[in-house]
C-alpha cells in the first residue's frame, strides 16, 4: 500500500472542532487524515470516529485513528497510529484486519530501527520543529536530524515527518 506523503492530523479545542476541521481537510483534498484526540474518553472517540469515517468515506480519504487500534478496527478505519507509550504494533497487528495499516511515532534512529523490525507500514518521525500541540516534546530534529536518520536507515519503510 502506498502511504500518502501528506497527513492531516486533526486539531481543535473540542471534538466538534476536530470534526469540522476534518471535513474542511477532506473537502480541500487531503488524502489521509488522522483523528487525534487527547484527554477524551474512548466512548467519545469512538462516536466521533464513526462520524469521521462517514466523512472520509464520502471523500474517499484514508482515515487513521491515533492510539486506539480497537476503535480503528470497529469503525473500519484504514489504520492506526501508535505513539511511543501506546500498544505495541505487534499486538495491534494481531487485532486489526489484514488490510489495515500501522504507523508509529519515533524520535531517534534507535526508535526507527526497532519499529521497522516490527513490520509497521510507516514511521512518523519527529518533531521536525517546536510545537505546542504535544506535551513533553522530544528533542527537535530539524532538517539535519531528519537527514541523518533517513540516510542511516536506508529503508523501504516510509518515513513521514511530523511537526
Amino acid at each position: 500500500m502506498i502511504i500518502p506523503k501528506l497527513h492531516y492530523i486533526s486539531q481543535g479545542s473540542t471534538p466538534r472542532e476536530h470534526l469540522e476541521n476534518i471535513q474542511k481537510a477532506c473537502s480541500y483534498g487531503a488524502e489521509l487524515v488522522q483523528l487525534r484526540l487527547k484527554n477524551v474518553s474512548e466512548k467519545k472517540i469512538l462516536n466521533l470516529a464513526q462520524e469521521v469515517r462517514d466523512i472520509t468515506a464520502h471523500f474517499q480519504t484514508r482515515l487513521i485513528i491515533n492510539d486506539h487500534y480497537k476503535i480503528a478496527k470497529e469503525v473500519k478505519a484504514d489504520g492506526v497510529h501508535l505513539g511511543k507509550t501506546d500498544s505495541c504494533p505487534t499486538i495491534a497487528r494481531k487485532h486489526l484486519y489484514t488490510w489495515q495499516i500501522i504507523g508509529c511515532t519515533a524520535n531517534t534512529l534507535e526508535d526507527c530501527k526497532m519499529l521497522i523490525t516490527k513490520e509497521i507500514d510507516y514511521v512518523g518521525l519527529g518533531p521536525f520543529k517546536f510545537t505546542t500541540t504535544k506535551e513533553n516534546l522530544s528533542t527537535v530534529l530539524g532538517l539535519k536530524g531528519f537527514t541523518a536518520i533517513i540516510e542511516a536507515l536506508n529503508t523501504e519503510t516510509p518515513i513521514i515527518g511530523v511537526g
